[in-house]
């Protein structure tokens, strides 16, 4: 329970003792006291002068003595101009520490009995996934847990875009340029291979715009005419036709892409319940269409194309069919969430997808809510910024992306160059040693994504993020295997950890206790917002508050055994919050550092 609620509560009991009124606690306010006031939390006493007939300070002071009188665990109160300041007594934070060390299932909320669908990742198999999918698929990933520990039940899936214009170009590329190459005979990750058959054809679709161009022929025209784009729509419609050899093709290239995304989701820790392919998906959405212009909601122009009219909503028209009867990308989606929603009885349905495409939700929503689906409004568009780097935007074209796969490697190589520097690692077996790299790597990545709210764009740089002071994942680890540091030591030496009773925490104690206690808030705030960020920054106070009360207290030294033993407990709770904290982020945390 949380001192506010608690509090709530032994206010209303009071109101009911002086003044003979029953309060919903519920509705009292009681908030964390400012800091240039003595006392914990405080008491808005206004609210209630219906009920006292009195001044806000003799209110105040009614209530005050009889909370203090009445209640052990308030040690002491004081009244400002109808703010009633409560301190809380040390049996209270030792209540407090005993209810959540007892509580293993300890910030995993009560069921909510929602099912909610998180789409992420949702590459292209065009290329390999980079920085932007990375801070797509930490996040996604982060918040389905969030979601899970806030009491929902979470479906994760991600739709790939394996069908297309810009797949096509990576086969065409392939065959003219590539020689037969194979993820084997290069040497490559398949996705690798294909990613450069994508930047190779836009090499060569520039060299022959280029030639076109200078030949008297408009920029627009030129990339239209150009012979390696003719060839590529010629592809794509033999595509739709099914065409054998074609299709061969598409198989063999897409699988190289899949092979390659396992093993880099792997690296990541990400996994789906459930994967969509849009080769399987493009043609959902056909009959939403036909129900559209049966019911007047949408019109069908004289060329044959479908069109949806927004602009009383203060939006524009929307094209869902084209003349030749195809389908564009949103009449998929409006089909997959239809599908979604009727074969999974969900209750929401949050799509991870940048703020480029706010647009589209904003369409995908109105639209679907136009045709009559209630649950429309349920849809959420988790958009977020994009990542940049300090030289400037990537480009997938131009092949100038920071590949996901290099990150990974390069924030290993980071945390080794920083863990053998740190000269703490003697004696620890060289497999240990590079599940510890891989651990502090993956986990300066994550933190350093994941701290940033969402929504806000991103700079990353991978030197800062490896920093072990600060605001970073590695800071935080390293406060982790610190405190596992000190209890091995206190193992080793046979004390105790336990808090017996009538322990009095001292006031730095308390202060560990009341952000312990919080953890639960953090966890509902986090996935009421949709924000890992919460509880970055929640994981990084929790270390930060460790750090400053092992620099000002004996721990392990501290010779009173009772003492001793409290605060031995007080920092494993501490660890075991921590962990399921960074947990949320899909973070682990190592032992020793």
């Amino acid at each position: 329970m949380s001192p506010e609620l608690f509090l709530a509560q032994q206010a209303a009991k009071a109101v009911n003792a002086i003044y003979g009124a029953d309060v919903d606690a519920s509705a009292l306010q009681v908030q964390v006291t400012r800091k240039e006031f003595e006392g914990d939390y405080t008491l808005v006493v206004f609210p209630l002068l219906r009920i006292t007939h009195s001044s806000p300070d003799a209110s105040a002071e009614a209530i005050g003595a009889w909370l203090k009188e009445n209640c052990p665990e308030i040690s002491a109160y004081n009244s400002v101009k109808g703010f009633l300041n409560i301190s809380l007594s040390p049996l209270y934070w030792l209540e407090t520490f005993n209810a959540i060390a007892g509580d293993k299932d300890f910030g995993t909320l009560p069921s909510t009995g929602k099912r909610i669908m998180v789409e992420f990742s949702s590459p292209n198999t065009n290329k390999p996934l980079h920085l932007g999918h990375v801070r797509n698929n930490l996040l996604g990933d982060s918040v389905s847990r969030i979601l899970a520990a806030a009491g929902n039940d979470v479906m994760k899936v991600t739709l790939v875009n394996d069908r297309g214009v810009h797949i096509c170009k990576s086969m065409y590329a392939w065959q003219q340029l590539f020689d037969g190459a194979t993820p084997e005979s290069s040497g490559k990750k398949g996705d690798h291979l294909v990613g450069d058959c994508y930047v190779a054809f836009n090499n060569l679709l520039k060299k022959e715009t280029d030639e076109l161009v200078a030949s008297g022929m408009s920029p627009e025209q030129a990339a239209k005419e150009a012979p390696c784009m003719k060839a590529v729509h010629e592809m794509l419609v033999k595509w739709e036709q099914g065409d054998p050899e074609v299709r061969e093709l598409w198989a063999k290239m897409n699988g190289w892409v899949f092979d390659g995304f396992d093993a880099t989701y792997k690296a990541l820790g990400i996994s789906f319940d459930k994967v969509y392919y849009e080769s399987q998906t493009y043609l959902l959405g056909k009959e939403l269409v036909q129900k559209g212009l049966d019911s007047g909601v949408f019109e069908r122009e004289a060329d044959g194309s479908v069109w949806c009219d927004l602009t009383a909503d203060g939006l524009d028209r929307k094209l869902l069919l084209r003349s030749d009867g195809t389908s564009v990308y949103i009449t998929q989606d409006l089909g997959t969430a239809e599908r979604r929603f009727s074969e999974f009885s969900l209750d929401s349905h949050v799509y991870v997808v940048g703020d480029e495409q706010n647009y589209h939700f904003q369409v995908l929503k109105l639209i679907l809510g136009k045709l009559g689906f209630e649950w429309a409004e349920r849809i959420f568009h988790l958009s977020y910024g994009m990542v940049e780097l300090p030289e400037g935007k990537m480009k997938s074209r131009e092949g100038t992306v920071v590949d996901a796969d290099d990150l990974i490697a390069s924030m290993y190589a980071e945390a080794r160059q920083t863990s053998e520097e740190s000269g703490k690692l003697e004696g620890v077996d060289e497999a240990e040693k590079d599940r510890l790299y891989s651990m502090i790597g993956l986990g300066a990545l994550k933190y350093f994504i994941l701290k940033v709210d969402p929504r806000k764009k991103m700079l990353f740089n991978p030197k800062e993020s490896i920093d072990f002071n600060g605001n970073t994942g590695p800071f935080i680890q390293y406060t982790h295997a610190r405190i596992c540091s000190i209890l091995r030591k206190a193992d080793a030496q046979g004390f105790a950890r336990e808090v017996a009773p009538g322990t009095e925490f001292s006031a730095k104690e308390q202060r560990l206790v009341k952000l312990l206690n919080i953890y639960p808030q953090k966890v509902a705030e986090a996935a009421e917002a949709f924000s890992p960020a919460v509880i970055a920054n929640y994981a990084y106070e929790l270390a930060k508050e460790f750090n400053q009360y092992y620099h000002e207290t004996q721990i392990i030294r501290e010779t009173d055994g009772s003492l001793r033993a409290a605060r031995l407990a007080l920092i494993e709770l501490l660890a075991s919050v921590l962990r399921k904290a960074m947990g949320l982020l899909g973070t682990e945390l190592p032992e020793r550092m």
